[in-house]
């Protein structure tokens, strides 16, 4: 997937058309000819958005090497770069630490309090709603005995949520949240809940998990390369200077 679009949208019909043939015009360039080629045509998109006052925005998954080097000649500024990682399954490790499964009509009130203090700073993760969380739960891909919830004492203070993408050509597992409270940090939570979200997913007969991490989050980086993840791809975004 890649995508040029332009912030504020381009109101005329004319340079919105030309910026969508330029977008058509990148997707269909050989590898070899990106960071030459590709290059030219970003200018000319920024140009074409700067001149109608907006900003270029490109989006890329997967997003090569090459690519970084056109959008690096061509001006363009990196402003998110997440990760996907991919692991084998089944995983070797277990743990012993207490979960349960998510209980829908039940649970949302403590997750949502705890996700969104877990995740403040995250752009797609923070300040979900009631309503986001139903969304999901409306999913087809949604399973509540993937959803799983560690406590002490009666309060929630860690989750690893899973998912199954089943439209894919073999089926693969999602670590597609995870989170331990800021209080419970430092106590090796975090890992034992990855393994409990990795144990789940082999249950099921998968033979491969992913999940996706900012990559300046060195932390978590570190603790998914522990249990053996590893790049598959990047996902990234760029933005053009201002008009």
């Amino acid at each position: 997937m890649l995508a040029l679009a332009a912030e504020p949208p381009l109101a005329d019909a004319r340079p919105a058309n030309e910026l969508a043939a330029i977008e058509q015009a990148l997707a269909e360039l050989d590898h070899r000819d990106l960071p030459d080629r590709g290059a030219a045509l970003l200018r000319q998109a920024a140009e074409l958005a700067r001149a109608a006052g907006s900003v270029l925005r490109l989006e890329a998954q997967p997003s090569p090497a090459e690519l970084d080097a056109a959008a690096t000649r061509a001006g363009l500024q990196l402003t998110r770069d997440l990760l996907q990682l991919r692991r084998p399954l089944p995983i070797a490790e277990h743990t012993d630490l207490p979960v349960r499964a998510f209980v829908p009509d039940q649970d949302e009130p403590a997750w949502l309090e705890l996700n969104n203090r877990a995740f403040a700073w995250h752009p797609d993760q923070a300040g979900w709603s009631v309503a986001d969380l139903r969304t999901r739960e409306r999913e087809p891909w949604f399973d509540p005995r993937g959803f799983l919830l560690h406590e002490r004492d009666g309060r929630l203070v860690g989750f690893c949520w899973t998912k199954v993408h089943r439209d894919e050509q073999r089926p693969i597992g999602e670590i597609y949240v995870i989170a331990v409270d800021p209080a419970f940090h430092g106590r090796g939570l975090g890992r034992e809940l990855a393994i409990a979200g990795l144990e789940h997913l082999g249950s099921l007969g998968l033979d491969t998990a992913m999940l996706y991490v900012e990559a300046n989050n060195e932390p978590a980086l570190a603790l998914y390369r522990s249990l053996g993840f590893e790049h598959h791809h990047s996902h990234r975004w760029y933005r053009s200077g201002g008009p």
